[in-house]
């Protein structure tokens, strides 16, 4: 039985400032319900990888020259990201974006806005609250003064309000505590499990984004360079050494091995 994508993204290239080629050809594919894991370096090109799935390049003047992105089958291209946030798609950006002169519930009447033709009725913030129960004893508060912890669960829970079909989830780990990333984490995985939400997650903390991946795409210079289940990558000897940080000898690798790891990329060959 064929398995259905709800995101196809097939070789796009993306220049900013009609200059800068970022992504060179780059295809990925997400099953509906699952979580898939896009990994790699500082500057591979993964959050420019989400702003082209939401339409979000031209506000840093960027372009999608190349390719398509298609999403629960529809070509999203000229899709205005206001009309493709109403069509299921939401993106959890990169240090959170909270209104933090609006209170925590405040946030969330905001995200009720991408409900707008598609449903009638109250929006379900008992649900938020359920996931994120820190939000709810502080929803009176201003978003500005919560933990970057906190805020993180505020960017996931408006997402949530918005009912999308696929989640962009940009570094959510980004600035936060062991413990809390756990949390985060685990909170995303329920989420997926309990709504089969589907997600599209960016990451570096390699480790803990393939424990509650589906599926795995590696990306260096603009370009997915390997892909597998998550589980084969969590196994595969040079994911592990170059990306996960565990050596031969099971010790995490330092950087003078960076040369080492430039020869033996083999899937660069």
């Amino acid at each position: 039985m064929a398995v259905e994508m709800i995101l196809e993204v097939s070789n796009i290239e993306v220049v900013y400032n009609k200059a800068i080629q970022v992504l060179r050809g780059l295809s990925l594919a997400i099953p509906r319900g699952q979580i898939v894991a896009l990994l790699g370096s500082n500057g591979a090109g993964k959050s420019t990888t989400l702003k082209a799935i939401s339409n979000l390049l031209a506000l840093q003047d960027g372009e999608m020259t190349r390719g398509d992105v298609r999403f629960d089958g529809q070509d999203t291209r000229g899709l205005a990201p206001h009309a493709l946030v109403r069509a299921g798609v939401f993106h959890v950006m990169e240090g959170r974006h909270v209104f933090e002169d609006l209170t925590i519930e405040e946030n969330l009447v905001a995200a009720t806005y991408a409900l707008t033709g598609r449903r009638a009725g109250k929006a379900d913030f008992d649900r938020v609250y359920e996931y994120f129960p820190r939000l709810h004893e502080r929803r009176r508060g201003l978003a500005g003064y919560l933990s970057g912890g906190e805020q993180q669960m505020l960017a996931i829970g408006r997402a949530l309000i918005a009912e999308p079909k696929l989640i962009l989830l940009d570094e959510p780990s980004l600035g936060l505590s062991p413990v809390l990333v756990e949390t985060i984490f685990e909170i995303i995985a329920r989420i997926n499990a309990e709504r089969g939400v589907s997600m599209l997650l960016v990451e570096q903390n390699a480790s803990i984004a393939l424990a509650v991946a589906h599926y795995g795409y590696i990306m260096e210079t603009g370009k997915v360079v390997i892909d597998n289940t998550a589980e084969k990558l969590a196994a595969d000897p040079d994911v592990r050494e170059f990306y996960l940080g565990v050596g031969s000898e099971g010790g995490a690798r330092s950087f003078k091995d960076l040369k080492h790891y430039k020869r033996r990329k083999r899937w660069l060959s």
